[in-house]
C-alpha cells in the first residue's frame, strides 16, 4: 500500500471514539483478518498489519495526539509499525492480549506460537534545529545516534553459537500457571517466569562479546527525512530505530523533536510569515519599490503613494507549506512608517513649512507633491 489510510478510518471508527471502541473495532479486524484464518492470502495479511498499525497509534494516547494534529507526517511519515518492518510474530508479543482465546491459544500467535514474552527496546529521543528554508522544503538529516544496538559476534541472541536450553521452569512458555482451589472453586492464574524473565529459554554459553545480553552500545548514524511544513515543538516517530532490546527483542524507536532556528528578518505565524517594513514619510508618501527578503532569496514589491503605517501587503504562497500538503501560507508584510528622531536645522525647517501645508488633505496638489520631492531629497 503506497499511500497510507487514514488510521480512523482502517478501524472504522471516528476520531472522537473511546479507547475500549479502538481496541474493540481492532480486535474485530484482526480476528477476521488472522493469518491462521486466511492461510496464503496475502490481502489478508496486509489488512492484519495495516489494522495492527492503526491500533499501535491510536491506543497511545501520545502518537494519537501527533497524528491528531499533524496526520501521518507527525509520525515521522512513517506511522505505526506495519509500514515499519515489524514482522507478524512482532505484532502477537505487543497485542497477543487483544486476541484472548479466539484461536485456542493464550499468546495471541498461532501455528505453534506460545505466549513467550518478547522484550522491546527503549525509545531515544533527539532535537533536531532546522531553519525556515529547511522547514519550507522538507529535508534530510544524517544524525550520529549513541545507542544500544544487536551484538554482531551472536546476531543479538546473546548465545554463543546461538544456543539455548528450553527453560525447565515453564517448560518454554515463558510463564506459570498456578491452580488454587478457593471456596469459588478453582482459580487458574498465569505469571512471567522469573527463571527465564518470560523468554522461555536460557542461554548455554553467552556471548563473550556482549555478556548474554544480546546488546552492545555502538554509535550510528541515522537519516532522518523530515517533512516540509514542520512546527516547532512537533515530534516525529521512527520506528525501530530507538534501543535494540535484549536477545533479539524489538527495537524501540527514534523520537525527533523538532526546534526552529529563528530567522533574522522573518517571523513565522502559523504557516504564514511575516515581515516588519520600515520606511521613510517620504517614501509613504510618494511610494517606492523595495526589496524585501523571503525564504528563498530576495522581492521586490511596490509600495502606492499615500501608503499608511499599519496597512499590510500579502504575497500570495510565499509562506510555509502545510505539513499535511493542504497548501501554503503567505508572506504578510506589516508596513511601519518610520519617524526620524534627530534632524538638522534645514529638515526641522523643512518640516515647519510642511506643518503648515494644506498636506493633510486627501488629494494633494502638484506644489504639495512637489515639497514631497523635496523632502524626500532631505531624507534620502
Amino acid at each position: 500500500m503506497s499511500k497510507k489510510r487514514d488510521y480512523y478510518e482502517v478501524l472504522g471508527v471516528a476520531k472522537n471514539a473511546s479507547e475500549e471502541d479502538i481496541k474493540k473495532a481492532y480486535r474485530k479486524l484482526a480476528i477476521k483478518y488472522h493469518p491462521d484464518k486466511n492461510p496464503d492470502d496475502k490481502q489478508a495479511e496486509e489488512k492484519f498489519k495495516e489494522a495492527a498499525e492503526a491500533y499501535e497509534v491510536l491506543s497511545d494516547a501520545q502518537k494519537k495526539q501527533r497524528y491528531d494534529q499533524f496526520g501521518h507526517a507527525g509520525l515521522g511519515g512513517n506511522g505505526g509499525f506495519g509500514g515499519g518492518g515489524m514482522n507478524m510474530d512482532d505484532i502477537f508479543s505487543q497485542f497477543g492480549d487483544i486476541f484472548g482465546g479466539a484461536f485456542g491459544f493464550g499468546g495471541g500467535g498461532g501455528g505453534g506460537r506460545t505466549g513467550r514474552r518478547v522484550t522491546r527496546g527503549t525509545n531515544l529521543r533527539v532535537k533536531v534545529k532546522l531553519n525556515l528554508q529547511e522547514i519550507a522544503n522538507g529535508v534530510e538529516k544524517k544524525i550520529k545516534v549513541n545507542k544500544y544496538v544487536a551484538c554482531k559476534t551472536c546476531h543479538g541472541s546473546g548465545a554463543k553459537n546461538g544456543q539455548y536450553d528450553t527453560c525447565r521452569a515453564c517448560n518454554g512458555t515463558g510463564a506459570i500457571t498456578r491452580v488454587q482451589q478457593t471456596i469459588l472453586g478453582a482459580m487458574q492464574t498465569q505469571t512471567t517466569c522469573s527463571a527465564c524473565h518470560g523468554e522461555g529459554r536460557t542461554i548455554k554459553d553467552k556471548c563473550h562479546t556482549c555478556h548474554g545480553e544480546g546488546i552492545v552500545r555502538e554509535e550510528e548514524v541515522i537519516t532522518i527525512n523530515i517533512p516540509a511544513g514542520v512546527t516547532e515543538g512537533m515530534q516525529l516517530s521512527m520506528s525501530g530505530k530507538g534501543n535494540a532490546a535484549p536477545r533479539g527483542g524489538i527495537n524501540g524507536d527514534l523520537l525527533i523533536l523538532i526546534e526552529e532556528e529563528e530567522h533574522p528578518h522573518l517571523k513565522r505565524e502559523g504557516n504564514h510569515l511575516v515581515y516588519d517594513l520600515n520606511i521613510s514619510f517620504p517614501d509613504a508618501a510618494l511610494g517606492c519599490n523595495v526589496e524585501i527578503p523571503t525564504i528563498d532569496g530576495k522581492a521586490k514589491i511596490k509600495i502606492e503613494p499615500g501608503t499608511q503605517s499599519g496597512k499590510v501587503l500579502r504575497l500570495k504562497g510565499k509562506g510555509l507549506p502545510d505539513v499535511n500538503a493542504y497548501g501554503k501560507g503567505d508572506l504578510l508584510v506589516e508596513i511601519s512608517i518610520y519617524t526620524p528622531t534627530h534632524l538638522n536645522h534645514e529638515e526641522k525647517k523643512a518640516l515647519e513649512h510642511f506643518k503648515d501645508s494644506k498636506n493633510f488633505a486627501p488629494n494633494p496638489s502638484k506644489k504639495e507633491k512637489g515639497f514631497f520631492d523635496r523632502m524626500k531629497e532631505y531624507f534620502d
